[in-house]
């Protein structure tokens, strides 16, 4: 009989350093996959990539007089409900702060919690449009047959006019879709000073 072959300690050190060497990549390597989707949503939020909105507190201090029309579009996925909006466009002018409204409906015969996901086109105009107040900031749950107002306020940046690929931009279209929330779904949101005292506003809520 062979006798069993003795290891050396050194080769046995080294063995257990590679093995933990390896687990430590292969759990880093989910841990970026896990971080790769919260930052690449920072990314966009910052910058406006894909035409990611922004999220502001304060309104504009500045008007143009220069006047732009905002679409407003409305899509689902994956979630029994009826969602649109209250009007289908506005005309306002640049640094104007507007009120607008969508509504939804739940058609399901049980409770079910929406996420919107958003965005504009042109893409590049995302970094102007700004949002102060939207019902995209948290998730919505609807009783069964309940409709609910969803307004949103928001003003887009007069530093939009000193865009040279904007600048013969009459038109930009808001976006949203909503998904159950917790299902499965794709990516898709510098604060100016000053007040604006006028607010314009269209569709429900007057």
């Amino acid at each position: 009989m062979t006798p069993p072959r003795e290891i050396d300690p050194a080769t046995e050190r080294g063995n257990r350093l590679t093995a933990i060497i390896c687990a430590g990549v292969f759990f880093g390597m989910i841990g970026v996959a896990y971080a790769s989707v919260p930052l690449y949503s920072l990314f966009c939020q910052v910058t406006g990539y894909g035409g990611t909105t922004q999220r502001v507190e304060q309104y504009s201090d500045r008007i143009l007089d220069r006047t732009m029309t905002v679409r407003f579009d409305a899509n689902t996925n994956g979630i029994f409900w009826d969602f649109q909006p209250v009007k289908r466009d506005v005309a306002m002018r640049i640094g104007e702060t507007a009120q607008i409204h969508y509504t939804a409906t739940n058609r399901a015969s049980t409770p079910v919690t929406g996420e919107a996901r958003f965005n504009v086109t042109p893409e590049l105009a995302g970094a102007y449009f700004n949002k102060v107040q939207c019902f995209c900031f948290t998730d919505t749950t609807l009783q069964p047959g309940e409709t609910v107002d969803m307004p949103v306020v928001f003003y887009i940046d007069p530093a939009i006019a000193d865009v040279p690929e904007l600048k013969h931009v009459k038109t930009i279209t808001l976006s949203y879709t909503f998904f159950q929330s917790g299902a499965e779904k794709p990516i898709a949101a510098a604060v100016p000073s000053g007040q604006n005292s006028a607010l314009k506003t269209e569709g429900l809520g007057g």
